[in-house]
């Protein structure tokens, strides 16, 4: 399971195929595959043509394109590269054509998006449109670079803001990009760009953007409005992200003078049945991911939902719609984890409070040493990473800068760690005491060994893991300060560590249950059958949180996650783990 497989091509393709081992079945992973060659088909050469007394870009022919495109007089290619269109389209939209259609149309957004007429746009928008086509999105799950969808998008977005418009408007419509642009001045009424296209060949799907008048009143001077509707990429950026939110809508792109600061877009919804609610988002370009941050909802219907946005040249030019999360997410999910860590924090300061006033008196014995030393090093590690948790959240949510969020994924994933070596040291510890009674450890080995397992492995497994994945910028996932998943599986980093010393704590805790009460249970009268049962199931309760065996049940959420109760048992037991350690490490110590 898990078994990398590499295949090249048939011998009419270059490229290679990946596939991977799961469930004793090999799946595609990704299909590089491709019949067309990028640097054939673009080659830049900026040369002055004294023929016609300007400065052109064009193509030169290498391999697929016939010489008779690149004469002195083919005015018309050097223009607007229409040139190139038909080896393109007459190419099959497989993901490693896709992917090499892609880096084109980025380069050509690059280097040729100087004075954009509406030729160019057009040749452009036919490209697009070839590798938009609903009937080929299924084969962008398999496009090789992840972030494929996103650099269309962008591409898209630089070469249509540069788009020339003739007497003050222009229209170019594709089945699968179609794109606007008006004039606008202080003294025009509300502009509108009003979509309506084809999509999947069941009918229309609609979009409005509006620039009400109030917003027109902060121009200084005429300026150009120009957006971009795209009925089938929302899908497309889907298959990249992490985030189980469905994309509902058309993803409306908007290039606008930098003194707006509020737009009204209306999106008619995909899917028209349930009413689940809806979530009005922009695409950040920096993060690749779907922001709710940029919009917010004006109104919604069945069929429909209004959103007023704030678009950003830097930040947010494209927006659409999310809905129907296969993940639960209810204010009763969230309420619980907010008071939850609060109280734990509140919980762990206290508990650590109290351990140092009594400490002197409660660590007389080596034994009593030990196993307080175990819990202040838990409690802190687990303070400090649902501090760290919450700064996290804070740092995603404002959008801080990248290095800050790595820098805040690396503390938050070493303190994790530590808190479940501390755990599993702990663990050793109540074996050492069970089963080697008349073997003693002095306390310098003990410190000596319990700084290696519950600082030192964690230190060591942090480390590597950002020092592996990040060259490839593959440490964080999209849509949070945590390990990336999708791509890299840097997430396996903590969860094999996590579970593996979840189960060796289990152990831990049977060993106790067979300790305690072996030597009762069958041999007396019903009430001393009664008190073991019930010292036992002390002892349990005792041990549970102490070894960290709710994260246990995070498994349950991973089987079934769309169940909203293995969410809401999950994040009680582990939000409120600082109280449970505080209650039952501390409070019920008898000393």
């Amino acid at each position: 399971n898990g078994a990398i497989c590499i295949q090249p091509c048939s011998p009419s393709f270059h490229g290679e195929t990946s596939f991977v081992c799961e469930d004793r079945k090999w799946q595609m992973l990704s299909d590089a595959c491709a019949s067309l060659d990028v640097q054939a088909l673009f080659q830049v050469r900026m040369l002055l043509c004294t023929y016609f007394g300007l400065c052109f870009n064009f193509f030169q022919r290498q391999t697929l394109l016939p010489s008779k495109h690149f004469g002195a007089g083919n005015h018309s290619c050097q223009a607007d590269f229409s040139c190139i269109i038909p080896d393109i389209l007459s190419s099959p939209a497989i993901p490693g054509n896709i992917a090499d259609i892609v880096e084109l149309l980025k380069k050509i957004s690059l280097r040729l998006s100087e004075n954009v007429t509406r030729g160019k746009m057009q040749s452009y928008s036919r490209i697009a449109n070839h590798i938009l086509n609903s009937s080929i999105i299924s084969n962008w799950a398999f496009v090789k670079d992840r972030n494929a969808g996103s650099i269309l998008l962008d591409s898209v977005n630089l070469f249509a803001g540069k788009l020339l418009l003739r007497n003050g408007s222009e229209s170019i419509q594709e089945p699968f990009i179609a794109t606007k642009g008006y004039s606008i001045h202080r003294n025009t009424s509300a502009r509108s760009f009003d979509f309506s296209m084809e999509f999947n060949s069941t009918g229309n799907i609609t979009g409005h953007v509006v620039i009400p008048e109030e917003e027109l009143l902060r121009l200084p001077r005429a300026s150009k409005a120009i957006s971009v509707a795209f009925p089938t990429l929302g899908a497309i950026l889907e298959t990249n992200q992490p985030d189980p939110a469905l994309v509902n809508g058309m993803v409306l792109s908007v290039s606008l003078p930098e003194e707006l600061q509020s737009i009204l877009l209306t999106f008619e919804k995909l899917n028209k049945l349930g009413q689940a609610g809806a979530q009005c988002v922009g695409w950040h370009s920096a993060e690749r991911r779907w922001d709710p941050g940029a919009c917010a909802v004006r109104a919604h219907s069945a069929s429909a939902v209004v959103c007023e946005c704030a678009p950003r040249r830097r930040t947010y030019r494209s927006f659409s719609i999310l809905t129907a999360p296969a993940t639960p997410r209810s204010p009763l999910l969230h309420c619980l984890t907010r008071v939850g860590l609060g109280l734990s924090i509140l919980s762990l300061l206290l508990c650590l409070l109290i351990e140092a006033l009594v400490w002197h008196h409660v660590t007389k014995t080596e034994i009593t040493y030990m196993r307080h030393f175990c819990l202040v090093n838990i409690a802190a590690s687990l303070l400090v990473a649902d501090v760290l948790f919450i700064l996290a959240a804070i740092v995603h949510n404002t959008a801080l800068n990248y290095q800050l969020c790595v820098a805040a994924t690396f503390f938050l994933h070493f303190f994790y760690l530590a808190l479940f070596f501390w755990m599993f040291t702990l663990g050793l510890l109540i074996l050492y005491g069970l089963l080697l009674i008349f073997f003693k450890i002095t306390r310098s080995v003990f410190l000596a060994a319990a700084f290696s397992i519950g600082y030192g492995c964690p230190l060591v497994i942090s480390v590597l893991t950002v020092a592996i994945t990040e060259p490839k910028n593959g440490y964080l996932r999209s849509g949070a300060c945590w390990l990336n998943w999708y791509e890299t599986k840097a997430l396996l980093a903590f969860v094999v560590p996590a579970l593996s010393i979840i189960v060796m704590n289990l152990i831990v805790v049977v060993v106790v249950v067979v300790k305690t009460g072996r030597s009762s249970f069958g041999e007396g009268c019903k009430s001393q059958d009664l008190s073991s049962m019930i010292r036992v199931c002390k002892n349990v309760a005792l041990l549970t949180p102490l070894l960290g065996l709710t994260w246990g049940f995070g498994l349950a959420t991973i089987i079934d996650s769309r169940s909203l109760a293995f969410h809401v048992v999950f994040a009680l037991l582990n939000a409120f783990q600082g109280f449970f350690i505080l209650l039952f490490g501390t409070l019920l110590d008898r000393k």
